[in-house]
């Protein structure tokens, strides 16, 4: 018997599942997630793995989809310096690289951009040749300043020889700092594709120590023999290397994981499903058993980007989410009390009210001591009610392409709301 380890990460619980080879399931646990993320990981392999007692031989695959680079961007943390060439000159000089990041995204990152001779036309004609010199220049000052470089030329994804040249001049003279291509990763757009292709060079560190860690956390559970595997934002798995090299793929890997397994586990593969989490909530589309992709520039960490992405609407709600009044007027979320619930929440004898209290005083739910949100009022319970609908059905609203109806499957410990 062979059997397959997937983990999820996701803000407030890290999830970890054994199948064997029938797709039945062996094992499974759910741990908190932690601040480092990589020990919440661990933490969960060793659980499902102590409570399912199988041969650590027998384990050949290993999948993982994680936050690790979503966090370090929102949060700024673990990024790489990035040298930053684009090459368009005497094109764009009107725009230089990074004009509209948040300026705390843009110290973390470093400022250490040029523009140098070359690029294409939207015919693949050359707007000037590439201007050796000009490299070595900008290789020479970059040298010992920065972590990995990011390459984009204007029009790459019809011609990419500018930045295949200007990247092979790179290895020569710094050898092997990671370097990102332009026409590997985004799409036409060039702004949007250079955003993308800098935040890929800025989470190789962290893609890397993730990686690293994530394969000895498994050796030290004895398992060997593994193939190992990222989740990515289109639904499907890429190997260790290539998440490696393409980290910014995985950034969507956790709704896309809840839209996939929507689609497998109801056996339907064309429908809405609204993923309710304990601090946000995801809107996706399944389209032909896989995740329907965004057609649009996607923001991340408040830059726009257009690599491939799936089209979701998030909510600041979910069933961790507080609700206020104030002056008559009913404010539910965005804020979450997160994995502190067991202690702030009333069920649970804390004082802050939550959308779980608003479910179990309804009756929708049955967690904790319910005698403790007995006084909450009805009205006003069903108010809360009414406002949650409306969010979850103004976001459904705007999923959908046509007026037709579409299967909505709910997912998710919040799905009680």
């Amino acid at each position: 018997m062979i059997y397959r380890l997937g983990i999820d990460v996701g803000g407030t619980n890290t999830d970890a599942v054994l199948i064997d080879q029938n797709h039945e399931l062996i094992s499974k646990t759910k741990t908190p997630s932690t601040a480092d993320v990589t020990s919440g990981i661990l933490n969960a392999v060793h659980q499902v793995l102590e409570s399912s007692h199988v041969d650590r031989n027998k384990i050949r695959f290993a999948m993982l989809g994680t936050t690790h680079c979503t966090n370090a961007i929102v949060e700024r943390k673990r990024l790489c310096r990035v040298g930053v060439i684009r090459i368009a000159k005497p094109a764009t000089m009107a725009v230089v690289p990074m004009v509209d990041w948040p300026e705390d995204l843009v110290s973390a990152v470093g400022e250490n951009y040029y523009i140098i001779q070359g690029g294409h036309e939207f015919d693949g004609r050359e707007i000037t040749h590439l201007d050796e010199s000009e490299i070595l220049t900008c290789v020479s000052e970059l040298k010992g300043k920065v972590d990995a470089i990011a390459i984009t030329s204007v029009f790459s994804p019809i011609s990419s020889a500018h930045e295949l040249k200007v990247a092979e001049m790179i290895r020569e003279k710094l050898g092997d700092i990671p370097v990102s291509l332009s026409h590997e990763i985004g799409s036409i757009g060039l702004l949007e594709r250079e955003n993308a292709t800098i935040l890929n060079a800025a989470l190789h560190h962290v893609a890397k120590t993730t990686a690293q860690a994530f394969i000895k956390g498994l050796q030290q559970e004895g398992i060997q023999k593994a193939a190992i595997f990222f989740c990515q934002n289109d639904g499907t798995l890429m190997s260790i290397d290539y998440a490696m090299n393409y980290p910014i793929l995985t950034v969507a890997c956790g709704p896309t994981n809840s839209i996939r397994g929507a689609s497998y586990l109801s056996g339907v593969d064309e429908a809405i499903v609204l993923d309710i989490g304990g601090t946000t909530s995801d809107v996706g589309v399944i389209n032909k058993g896989f995740p329907r992709e965004s057609s649009v520039a996607e923001e991340i960490g408040g830059v726009r980007t257009n690599f491939r992405m799936p089209d979701l609407i998030s909510l600041g709600l979910g069933g961790r989410t507080i609700v206020t009044e104030h002056n008559g007027k009913i404010k539910v979320g965005p804020e979450s009390v997160g994995y502190l619930i067991t202690e702030e929440a009333l069920v649970f004898g804390g004082k802050t009210l939550t959308t779980t209290d608003i479910a179990v005083r309804a009756g929708m739910a049955s967690i904790g001591d319910a005698s403790r949100v007995s006084h909450l009022d009805e009205g006003f319970v069903q108010q809360v009610l009414g406002i949650i609908r409306n969010m979850f059905n103004e976001a459904v609203d705007k999923m959908k392409l046509s007026s037709d109806p579409m299967p909505l499957i709910l997912v998710g410990g919040g799905s009680i709301l």
